[in-house]
Formats: C-alpha cells, sequence, structure tokens
C-alpha cells in the first residue's frame, strides 16, 4: 500500500489512522512526492491498496458561518491542516477496504476525551458534540461516553487549585511477566532482579525525600498519592513500610485526598502488607483478576487462579480498603461471553471502580513476539454489552484513554460507583495538574498553574540505570523549581 499526502509534516498521525483500518498492514509515504501545502486551502490524500486508488481532498478552511468552530480553533486548534487531512486519508481508506468506520473516527491520539471536555467548557457540550460528530467522524456512542465521562470528572476537576499536585511513586517488578504486559517492569523470578530490589528500595525512599523537599519549598498542595508498577506488593511488608515512611515523612498528608497502591497481582497480597498499607493511610487499593477464567490467565502467564483473586479481594475488604479491579477484553482464550461473565461476577462482588481495557498487543510483550494474539475483534460487539451491564449495576465512566494497536480501536474505561471515582486517574490522564513522578521510569509530568503548558523530567527506565545513574535523577529534580520559578510561584 502506498499513500501520498500534500502535507508530509503528518506523516505519523497518518499512519497511525491507516492502521486503525489495516493492522499490521506495512505503509509507504513517499517523501518528496508532493509540496508542502502547493495549496495551503486544500488537503489531498491518495491511498493505492491491491492495484485500486482512492483520492480524496478536504478545504482547509474554517467554516466562517459557525463561530464556535473559529472560536475553538484560535484556543484550541481544532480545526487544523492536520485534521483535514486526516478527513480525506478516512475517505480514502473506508473507500477502498469497505471495513466498518473506527469507532473514534479521525482520532488517534490517547485522550479523546480531553478534547471533548476542552470544548465542552468553552462552547458547551452540544457544540462539543457536534465537532466530534461533524468534523472528526466519532461514532454517536463514543461521543455519549465522551459526555459521560465529562460529567463524571467535573467534580473532581472543579476542586483543584493552581498549586495542586499529586504523587506517583513506580515499583518496576512484578512477580512474573504477563504475555501482554510491555511496561519496563522485572520478573523477581529472576535472580538479577531480585538482587537490585535491596538498593533499588533504598535510594527511591531518598528521591521521595528530595521530591518532598521540593514540594514543601514551593509550597505545592498534595491531592494524591500513587504506587504503581509493575506490582508495588510485589516487595515485602517491610520494604513497602520503609517506602510509605518516606511519603509520610516527606509529605504533608493533610491535604492528601486520596491514596493508592496497586496490589495488582492477587498472588502478592498478605495480611502483613496491607496491614502495612493500612497504618500508613492507604485507603484504595488495585486487585487485578483481568478475567475470572483460570484458562486464559495460564494462557497470558498470570501465576495466579481466580479464586486467589477473590480470597484478595476480600482481604482487602476485611482492611477496610475501597478497591479497584481491572479486566481486559479481547484476551487469547478468551470469548466475549466469558469475559462479559468475569465482568458479572466483578460487579456481583461489587468493587468501588473497576476498569475495562480492550487488548493493546505493543511490540515489547511476549504475545506480539508469538504472533499469539486470539481474535479481538470478536469483541467489540459484547463491550458494548459489558458497558450496558455497568451501566445497570450503577456505575458510571469516569476516565478514559485510547492505546495504539488495540482491539477494534477501542478504549479503556474506568467505571465507578457514586462518590467513588478515583482523583488519581482523573488528574493523571486529563493532564489536570503537576504529576511529581518517583522511580524507575517515572515521569514527572509539570502543568502550567494557569494555562496548558506541559514540561517532563523523566527518570532512567531501568532499574539498574537508575541506580548507577542516581545522582543524575536528583539533579534533574531541579528542573521542577525552575518551571515554579520561572511562572512566578516562588
Amino acid at each position: 500500500m502506498t499513500i501520498t499526502l500534500n502535507n508530509p509534516k503528518f506523516r505519523y498521525e497518518m499512519e497511525n489512522l491507516t492502521r486503525i483500518f489495516l493492522p499490521g498492514q506495512d505503509l509507504q509515504t513517499p517523501d518528496g512526492s508532493a509540496d508542502l501545502f502547493a495549496d495551503e486551502h486544500i488537503a489531498t490524500a491518495t491511498v493505492t491498496l491491491d492495484g485500486h486508488t482512492a483520492t480524496h481532498t478536504a478545504d482547509c478552511c474554517l467554516p466562517t458561518t459557525h463561530a464556535t468552530y473559529n472560536s475553538a480553533e484560535q484556543e484550541y486548534g481544532i480545526i487544523t491542516p492536520e485534521i483535514r487531512l486526516g478527513q480525506a486519508l478516512y475517505q480514502c481508506l473506508q473507500e477502498l477496504t469497505g471495513t466498518p468506520p473506527p469507532p473514534w473516527g479521525v482520532l488517534t491520539g490517547v485522550r479523546p476525551t480531553k478534547l471533548f471536555r476542552r470544548i465542552a467548557e468553552r462552547d458547551g457540550e452540544s457544540a462539543a458534540a457536534e465537532y466530534f460528530a461533524r468534523e472528526l467522524f466519532v461514532r454517536a456512542d463514543k461521543i455519549a461516553l465522551a459526555r459521560a465521562v465529562f460529567h463524571g470528572q467535573r467534580k473532581i476537576l472543579g476542586r483543584g487549585a493552581p498549586q495542586s499536585f499529586s504523587l506517583y511513586v513506580g515499583i518496576p517488578f512484578c512477580p512474573s511477566r504477563c504475555a501482554y504486559c510491555s511496561f519496563v517492569s522485572h520478573s523477581i523470578t529472576e535472580q538479577k532482579a531480585q538482587k537490585l530490589i535491596p538498593a533499588y528500595v533504598e535510594r527511591l525512599c531518598e528521591e521521595i525525600r528530595v521530591t518532598g523537599k521540593i514540594a514543601r519549598e514551593l509550597s505545592l498542595r498534595l491531592e494524591s498519592v500513587y504506587f504503581g508498577g509493575g506490582t508495588p506488593t510485589t516487595l515485602s511488608a517491610l520494604q513497602l513500610d520503609s517506602l510509605l515512611s518516606a511519603v509520610d515523612g516527606s509529605f504533608e498528608l493533610s491535604t492528601c485526598r486520596e491514596y493508592t497502591v496497586e496490589a495488582g497481582r492477587p498472588d502478592t497480597v498478605t495480611a502483613e502488607k496491607f496491614e502495612v498499607l493500612r497504618r500508613h493511610g492507604v485507603g484504595r487499593v488495585s486487585v487485578n483478576p483481568q478475567t475470572f477464567d483460570d484458562d486464559v490467565l495460564r494462557i497470558i502467564g498470570r501465576a495466579h487462579t481466580a479464586e486467589q483473586a477473590r480470597t484478595a479481594y476480600h482481604l482487602a475488604r476485611e482492611y477496610g480498603f475501597a478497591v479497584n479491579m481491572d479486566f481486559i477484553a479481547g484476551l487469547p482464550g478468551d470469548t466475549p461471553e466469558g469475559f462479559a461473565r468475569s465482568i458479572d461476577e466483578a460487579t456481583a462482588l461489587a468493587p468501588e471502580n473497576i476498569t475495562v481495557h480492550a487488548l493493546a498487543i505493543k511490540r515489547a510483550a511476549r504475545l506480539a513476539a508469538n504472533s499469539a494474539q486470539g481474535e479481538p475483534a470478536r469483541f467489540a460487539d459484547g463491550l458494548s454489552k459489558v458497558n450496558s451491564a455497568l451501566t445497570d449495576a450503577a456505575y458510571r465512566p469516569y476516565y478514559s484513554y485510547r492505546q495504539s494497536n488495540s482491539l477494534g480501536a477501542l478504549e479503556n474505561t474506568g467505571w465507578a460507583k457514586s462518590h467513588f471515582a478515583s482523583a488519581y486517574n482523573i488528574y493523571m490522564m486529563e493532564e489536570a495538574h503537576t504529576v511529581l513522578a518517583c522511580g524507575a521510569g517515572a515521569v514527572t509530568k509539570l502543568k502550567e498553574p494557569c494555562g496548558d503548558k506541559i514540561e517532563r523530567v523523566f527518570n532512567f527506565k531501568f532499574p539498574y540505570e537508575y541506580l548507577s545513574r542516581f545522582a543524575e535523577i536528583l539533579t534533574r529534580k531541579e528542573e521542577i523549581t525552575s518551571f515554579y520559578r520561572n511562572r512566578g510561584i516562588l
């Protein structure tokens, strides 16, 4: 297949759109095949596939009769040559492939609901819905999802302040590596990983202390704490105690509204670890079965059973935690009916949060290497039924995001019972305020207090790099102070 664009600088975005229609298809976009904006008012895409060619154009001029679009363009740039080129390419691919239109239309980004919110806050929900339908070709049910997420977030987003922030602490270790995982996480079955953990915990405590000192000097206000990974409860109770104590001693927790620790792998959960979490004020944990089908768990390399997930859930309840549970649609060996049964069991258990993920196969995952990708396309209709079941069980969507190469070009959505939406998930996914991040692979996101600008400060990905180059990580922390000082906060 060959794609010719009259604006090659948007090649990356157009390739992402093409892969939604044709997963795994090799692409060619000839460099220099067209002048960069030979006509700045016209976007043109030509696609040749299996000997057939389609060409479509889109007018880049703003529709002057719609004041909504004009004002939004000035503020957000939502009608751009990139969008117009996407519209032209979309029509070419629709014509040549005859496949059903993708649910999110021409949108290829991670945060479609963030765009919906920004337009809705300025021009109203109806204008946002109209733009999504007419300009972005988003399907009606996904527009409804975006609207529901917008409503589910408003209360939490409305209580933020310019100096609000969240703390993320990363633990890049797991009891074993799942077949679908592409994160930088290390199985503790590997001896090298086991040897790294004590030194990693020691350094991480030091990074937490340095970060807390910076937050105090800047008079930042902590809203939420989130321990993620990997699997934080891979660590021993004593190691968890050390890290939580470092947080206690480094940050002002009186303003913290939410404290979450992922205990995602049920085989890492013990009463001793939950006792440590409760003693340090943790109020929410994740227990992530992914499925309640033992055969599927074996296929994907999860070293636990469905019964262990149930036991971990009930133990979390005994300790008084609110519980998040994650599930993945489209896992190898699963069926839409089997996935629906897992969600039915989850709603019967009644955790405060249930997150439904569409399987996304990344190059770094073992599933991709083994080409054992199952039949994810069969799940698209089933997910609609699952969403209805969650709604019937009094869960409401409150955050949503997308990943590349996901089942049916669908999304991951967090559902919560009333008053139990996870603040951290909203802050992080909507990029609503600063997130100070500690640990290997962690990324600090510094958000302009009264604007939209975001700057990132990266930690080294791998634990051995984190340890060997730790001094550089501490030096990079100085960028936090510089960011706020340059904006008049200090």
